[in-house]
């Protein structure tokens, strides 16, 4: 059978629903929150509820661009047409380069955890098993990429919904059987106060957990490949702010009202297993190991998806090989999906080969780019909201609140945050570090946009100059 030349609705809207859902819960969340409740205490709550606030607008811009018009390429498609197409080349080749290192960063977390289960396979072992099977799992359909992913994202929302009903239970004192002697909302306020470092310690945490929250805009980009994409990205938006108020909110206030923020065993298992641990559950760390592992598959089954749709999306819009664009006869692109992980295994290669240079560039330089996506997405809708009044109206089925002022604020915000993370000077992987480094690999990506614009219009005028000269021939 020829290959097709496009993707297929093959998503159903339960797949949406939990790609939705589990998109906002990264590994990220698991594994980072205790180095931020060690910085801010208590306060770290302010920390996440600040870059919750920010996901929800981004979403919000993003949905409604999204709505009007689903397609596998969002933000950078957008972007595109909104902003011009150095703008859409430029961002679809930095998202697409932050998720094969995250694929990377995600196969080596999930072989330590199997390595650890069982040794007599080494860790790079894992990590090539782990590619392969979600690699052959995403060549097969989009399907079956979408029935994975519903049962790692559920299996993500259900331990998360147990972990927040089972701790409020004992914080509060009712839960049976269990004598939760550390737990209670005096945690709160008892070890040094709220804010036991300082304000400035929100701000710092923000640095710490932005990035776990890079994944909500994957609904909106698999949406072009489901039954309904318009009610897909309508019913994502719409339930952005409950997702990240229960999953992200709830579950870290529950960590710090079962332990006090200060307790030696946040740091040194973790603070959700050390919640766990906390309540005399046995087993508790194997358990939280399993979870992470799901996670981390999850965002390995997502990130690989991901990244071969914004280059399938960037094969047909001409800023890719068009080999990234053909499909296979179930609507998959096989090119753009192996070019995706080669790129994944190569700096998995590079992370046992070279931990603490190559493969720390690689991490470095792609940490900021969650920023860099949301502040085009903010310049992009300022643009296309005008762009779809004018054309057609009727689309704007999601609209973002307080335009144009709630779209500017969100800018703003967006860039103090990369202005403060430059202050950050601290370590290898400094907030100063990453910034540069993004920096660098975005001023790259643009040159090279802004060289195929310049080779692409003086073809342009080559081809018009050629038609010219025919043309005079002709009347000659």
């Amino acid at each position: 059978m020829p290959p097709m030349t496009g993707l297929q609705a093959g998503l159903k809207n339960r797949h949406l629903s939990m790609i939705a859902i589990g998109g906002v819960i990264g590994a990220g969340l698991f594994v980072g929150s205790s180095s931020g409740i060690a910085t801010a205490g208590p306060g770290i709550l302010l920390s996440y509820a600040l870059v919750g606030t920010l996901v929800v607008l981004v979403m919000r811009m993003l949905g409604e661009m999204s709505a009007a018009n689903p397609t596998s390429g969002s933000f950078s498609a957008h972007a595109d047409r909104a902003l011009g197409r150095w703008a859409g080349f430029s961002i679809g080749w930095l998202y697409w380069f932050f998720w094969v290192v995250v694929l990377a960063v995600e196969a080596t977390a999930g072989a330590k955890i199997l390595e650890g289960w069982i040794p007599a396979v080494p860790q790079w072992g894992w990590a090539l098993i782990v590619m392969v099977v979600l690699t052959a799992t995403n060549l097969v359909s989009v399907g079956s990429y979408g029935e994975f992913e519903f049962w790692f994202a559920g299996i993500k929302v259900v331990a998360i919904g147990a972990f927040i009903v089972i701790g409020g239970l004992a914080v509060f004192g009712v839960l049976p059987g269990v004598d939760a002697d550390k737990a209670g909302l005096s945690n709160l306020t008892d070890h040094g106060g709220f804010l036991p470092n300082g304000p400035g310690a929100i701000l710092t945490g923000v640095l710490l957990v932005v990035f776990s929250f890079m994944g909500s805009e994957i609904a909106t980009l698999a949406a072009g490949e489901s039954e309904n994409p318009q009610r897909a990205v309508t019913k994502s938006t719409n339930s952005i702010i409950w997702r990240i108020g229960v999953f992200y909110l709830g579950s870290i206030f529950v960590v710090v009202t079962l332990l006090p923020w200060d307790d030696p065993s946040i740091k040194e298992s973790g603070s959700y297993v050390a919640a766990l641990d906390s309540l005399g559950i046995a087993h508790a760390g194997q358990i939280m190991n399993f979870i992470v592992l799901t996670s981390v598959l999850s965002c390995l089954n997502s990130g690989l998806y991901t990244a071969s749709r914004m280059a399938f999306s960037l094969g047909e819009r001409g800023d890719a090989p068009k080999s990234f664009a053909r499909t296979t006869s179930r609507g998959v692109p096989m090119t753009a999906i192996l070019a995706s992980v080669i790129f994944g295994f190569v700096a998995v290669f590079f992370n046992y080969l070279s931990p603490d240079t190559i493969f720390l560039f690689l991490v470095n330089s792609s940490g900021a780019v969650a920023l860099f996506v949301w502040l085009v997405i903010c310049f992009s809708q300022l643009r296309m909201r005008k762009i779809i009044q004018a054309e057609a109206p009727e689309k704007l089925v999601v609209k973002m609140w307080l335009y144009p002022y709630l779209t500017w604020a969100t800018a703003g915000l967006i860039v103090f945050v990369l202005g403060y993370m430059l202050t950050d000077t601290e370590g290898a992987s400094s907030g100063r570090t990453t910034v540069l480094l993004s920096l660098l690999v975005a001023a790259f990506v643009l040159g090279v946009a802004v060289l195929k614009e310049r080779v692409r219009g003086g073809r342009s005028s080559d081809v018009a100059g050629g038609t010219d000269v025919q043309d005079k021939i002709k009347v000659g």
